[in-house]
């Protein structure tokens, strides 16, 4: 009996990291919301894979932030797809990566073209929606935060390249990252090879010009993710669990923790930073909180791509706009049944201001790929009510420094009248 007293306290320290982290004061105060969706997800955050972090920012007189972090159900281990989020962290590569190159004739606005050599790559050399009629890493960007457009990510992935992507990553310290794959159909073999690539200037001619790549980096795939207990491919169902094994990868708070990056640089350790300009920080303010319907190019249809389109925190099917004076920071997705956002929001009329991410499973009937989740019913309603406890919450919480969110302050565009076409259904 002693040896297995023993033995037991021995692995305890291990047996009790295994366990998801859940703070008491955030578990306390979603109980304050009795909306029946609510209730049914905290009361059962297994079976719907719920991950969240609340963070409290204050402000001392000199206006520097402290955060505060509250926990629910997290744990880096409890896979969930990611989705467009990744967008996020190669946005904030491919401005890095073209800085690196230290070229003065290269900025974000300058067109770039991608051509192929390996099977399944695809060329890009216009862009209709582009004001110059090209692809830039600076429209690329818009698209992938402004509606969540999916070929920009790629085009982005295959910018930096595989093998970049997650040796920065990992060197940044967000080391259970992994970025395996475009979001269109290829093989993992034909992910590892990227595009060669160009810079143009306006006459056609090249400024820079980069070469196919291929990653012979692994990846580490020991820990088996699979979840369902069946999948479509075309029209068959194969009865076994989905195998997200090989798939992308960013847990929540790393996700957190990027947005954090952006939005609040000298909060995070040097080693996690992007190397951005100060014209890029405010760039990635603007367009992760920009309304597409302010947006002249791309000129996205206002009607299908509202103001709270991509904020689900203020989303429903009944909310799409937001509080007066309030602005959303952030980057979500959705695939799979899975949704996820990781926000910062701040409040310009009531001065308040935190952070909130989180990301849900909701695929009743466990049959990945048939395009029938609750997204509708469960996922998009429950992170609408838990938006709106902590941004009450917020409300009625008492401040010893009011903050000066000057910094947060965006001149953002306004949409001008023009014969063009609005841009309607991409693919995101």
């Amino acid at each position: 009996m002693r040896t297995v007293i023993s033995l037991y306290l021995l692995f305890l320290p291990i047996l009790l990291r295994a366990q998801p982290r859940t703070d008491a004061f955030l578990a306390k105060l979603l109980t304050t919301n009795q909306h029946p969706v609510v209730q049914d997800v905290i009361q059962h955050p297994d079976r719907y894979r719920l991950q969240i972090i609340y963070t409290q920012i204050d402000r001392n007189r000199n206006n520097e932030p402290t955060f505060t972090n509250y926990y629910f159900h997290v744990d880096s281990t409890i896979y969930f797809n990611p989705a467009s989020t990744v967008k996020l962290p190669l946005a904030l590569l491919s401005l890095e990566k073209l800085n690196a190159l230290k070229n003065p004739l290269l900025t974000c606005e300058t067109a770039i073209q991608f051509d192929s050599a390996y099977s399944g790559q695809t060329r890009a050399w216009t862009d209709p929606t582009a004001q110059s009629g090209h692809p830039s890493i600076a429209h690329l960007i818009r698209k992938a935060m402004l509606v969540s457009e999916n070929d920009p990510y790629s085009r982005m992935y295959e910018f930096v390249g595989q093998q970049m992507i997650n040796r920065s990553l990992h060197t940044k310290g967000y080391v259970d990252t992994r970025i395996t794959h475009r979001f269109v159909r290829l093989t993992p073999e034909q992910n590892r090879h990227t595009n060669p690539v160009r810079f143009i200037r306006p006459d056609g001619t090249t400024i820079y010009a980069q070469p196919a790549a291929y990653n012979p980096d692994p990846f580490d795939t020991q820990r088996i993710d699979t979840l369902g207990i069946g999948y479509y491919v075309n029209d068959s169902l194969i009865r076994q669990p989905f195998d997200f094994t090989g798939r992308n990868k960013l847990p929540l708070e790393s996700l957190q923790q990027i947005l954090r990056s952006v939005l609040f640089p000298q909060s995070v350790a040097p080693r996690q930073r992007f190397g951005l300009t100060p014209n890029d920080y405010r760039f990635m303010k603007q367009y992760l909180s920009q309304f597409p319907g302010e947006t002249n190019y791309p000129k996205y249809d206002s009607a299908q791509y509202y103001d709270s389109y991509v904020k689900y925190f203020f989303m429903d099917s009944l909310h799409r706009k937001l509080p007066a004076g309030v602005r959303v920071f952030n980057k979500v997705g959705w695939a799979y049944g899975f949704l996820t956002d990781a926000s910062y929001v701040a409040d310009f009329e009531h001065k308040i201001e935190y952070m909130l991410s989180a990301t849900i499973y909701v695929n009743r009937d466990g049959i990945l790929n048939d395009d029938k989740y609750d997204y509708a019913s469960i996922g998009t309603p429950f992170l609408y009510q838990l938006g709106q406890t902590i941004y009450q919450y917020e409300l009625a919480r008492k401040r010893k420094n009011a903050p000066d969110l000057s910094a947060f302050r965006i001149d953002y565009e306004k949409r001008r009248p023009d014969n063009r076409s609005t841009v309607k259904d991409v693919a995101n």
